[in-house]
């Protein structure tokens, strides 16, 4: 049995901007920053990496790159959700219910 876990769009983005504050907060500026000679590489075409990199090359702010990083970062979880509801046998349940009951529930229709 596979689960998805969902919760309201609005609940969600508010969610994500809260963890892009926190990880700002947290040291993602250093961290990509120490990691701005290597970004040229694949692995580093991320969000996250290639916003601060373009605040490091001068193209935009500080704030708009967060900005960025919010909006690529709900883009990104726009497309996880279209694509988890494209799977036939995954079970979409809201973060707020009790997912133990839940799988109880189910492993006992079985």
């Amino acid at each position: 049995m596979q689960i998805a876990l969902q919760m309201p769009r609005e609940q969600l983005y508010d969610r994500i901007n809260l963890r892009v504050d926190a990880m700002m907060r947290a040291g993602l500026k250093d961290e990509a920053r120490n990691l701005y000679s290597y970004r040229h590489l694949n692995a580093l075409h991320t969000v996250g990496y290639k916003e601060l990199f373009a605040y490091f090359d001068g193209s935009i702010s500080k704030e708009e790159a967060v900005k960025l990083i919010k909006q690529h970062t709900r883009n990104y979880a726009k497309r996880q959700i279209t694509w988890f509801k494209k799977q036939k046998d995954i079970y979409a349940i809201n973060v707020d219910e009790n997912i133990i009951a839940f799988i109880e529930k189910h492993l006992a229709e079985k």
